[in-house]
């Protein structure tokens, strides 16, 4: 098995999650491909909170390159899916390709990562019931109606599924990311 990760995201997906995500994986040894509908440069948006309001804002984000899609990339490849938040799960939740490549990486065993709003996604996929999840608090009900249990930790690890709230999670998040990449290479050696 390749020491690769998938990050999935399109546009209005979260910037500071993206880049995070890129530069951790990368830093530990990992090579990421970023996986979206189309393979162009993506529109990314920073979800921030003001005061006043009730919701978060939306500005514009960093832009970032999609290397390949959905539709041509096989789970094969990789160790591990990680769908993250921001806007874009809203429409990515609907993209076939996206859902029967989400499934077959549970099919195979292998680790599925969602940060935030990437729950949806998982939900759209069938991962979630029966399951201990996290995600933006603002996506419990989702979970709740999807048949998961919603957690307020952090960060939730339920078998080969690592979910977590928001960007304000990635120390706890990706801890455990790290932890369950290092068990699958420790296993293959």
């Amino acid at each position: 098995m390749h020491r690769k990760v998938l990050v999935v995201t399109g546009d209005a997906g979260e910037s500071y999650e993206a880049l995070y995500a890129i530069h951790r994986l990368r830093e530990a040894g990992y090579g990421v491909d970023v996986a979206a509908p189309s393979k162009r440069r993506l529109h990314l948006v920073i979800h921030d909170f003001e005061p006043g309001w009730d919701t978060y804002i939306e500005r514009q984000g960093y832009g970032l390159e999609a290397d390949v899609t959905f539709d041509t990339v096989s789970a094969d490849d990789y160790v591990a899916v990680l769908v993250l938040g921001g806007r874009a799960p809203e429409y990515l939740r609907h993209d076939t390709a996206l859902i029967g490549l989400v499934q077959r990486f549970a099919k195979l065993d292998r680790w599925t990562f969602a940060i935030c709003h990437g729950i949806q996604v998982l939900i759209a996929a069938g991962l979630v019931k029966g399951r201990r999840v996290t995600c933006y608090e603002h996506v419990r009900n989702e979970v709740k109606l999807a048949g998961g249990t919603y957690c307020t930790e952090q960060a939730v690890r339920d078998g080969q599924l690592v979910t977590a709230q928001t960007w304000h999670s990635h120390p706890e998040f990706y801890r455990e990311v790290l932890r369950c990449l290092e068990a699958s290479v420790a296993t293959e050696a």
